[in-house]
């Protein structure tokens, strides 16, 4: 793991917390610089180099009034002109390069018994990942706090799976996954443990580009379940891949940003991180 990764994000996540808990005061950089014991100019250097944005740019990103032009003006023909974006560009859809297995029933009700899941740890520009894999491809994917109580967390999605320390090709191409989403990394599979419901979703998730927004009741919408806004919640909740399925990409439809399970600052980066690499390509 890259230790200066590690630590540029964690300044980064204060910072953006600075900005979201003192939004209405609009800090000035030095304001926000202090709050992270940076100088402005190192803080501004730091923050274009890991956002590719200012932090004054990365902020109008992650504002209600962003998110609410994003879901009503782009929204409305998102999901029919999604498909025809190919690879023009490296915000092209997740779906034309993630693959999706479910595992067989057996798989899913013994808890993965007689499966073999390697696991480790990588860095990315969001904090240390753990990132595990079956021969079939990845199945489990979370940010971490804490190796120890991750590995349990693993342990217990599939309790009856032999859990084994070793990093595989799988694993590498996530890395390269974050590399401005460049497709590079060839197809990336997934080996997944999901209710009919909840993979449905979810490959409902991955049709939504990088930079873009949707919110629960679109995403039900999406999969011809329009009533089903809460159930949809709950299956997003529930994702097994931290950031390949974009489960971030959802929020509220008043423009809030709303929970994640990985940590609201951490969602309102990605987002911010995500329509900041979306606008340079347009540039």
């Amino acid at each position: 793991m890259n230790e200066q990764e590690i630590l540029n994000y964690q300044r980064i996540a204060a910072a953006i917390e600075f900005i979201k808990t003192n939004f209405k005061a609009q800090p000035s950089l030095e304001q926000i610089a202090a709050a992270v014991h940076l100088s402005p100019f190192h803080f501004q250097r730091l923050f274009a180099e890991w956002a590719g944005t200012s932090p004054k740019k990365f902020l109008q990103y992650i504002s209600i009034e962003h998110a609410k032009y994003l879901l009503g003006t782009k929204q409305q023909t998102l999901f029919n002109t999604a498909l025809e974006m190919g690879f023009s560009s490296t915000s092209v859809l997740h779906n034309l390069f993630v693959k999706i297995e479910s595992m067989t029933p057996a798989e899913y009700k013994n808890g993965g018994k007689n499966l073999i899941i390697n696991y480790s740890f990588e860095s990315s520009p969001f904090g240390v990942l753990i990132i595990a894999s079956t021969p079939k491809g990845i199945c489990y994917i979370a940010f971490m706090e804490n190796e120890e109580l991750s590995v349990n967390l693993l342990q217990s999605q599939f309790p009856a799976a032999s859990i084994v320390f070793n990093k595989v090709n799988f694993h590498k191409q996530v890395k390269h996954f974050f590399e401005l989403n460049s497709g590079n990394h060839g197809p990336i599979k997934l080996h997944l443990k999901g209710t009919d419901f909840q993979l449905k979703v979810w490959e409902a998730l991955l049709k939504i580009p990088l930079g873009e927004l949707s919110t629960y009741g679109q995403l039900a919408k999406q999969i011809d379940n329009p009533n089903a806004s809460r159930a949809v919640g709950t299956a997003i909740g529930n994702n097994p891949i931290a950031f390949i399925i974009p489960c971030h990409r959802v929020i509220q439809a008043s423009g809030l940003i709303g929970g994640y399970m990985w940590g609201s600052t951490r969602k309102t980066a990605i987002i911010g991180w995500e329509s900041a690499i979306n606008e340079n390509e347009k540039k």
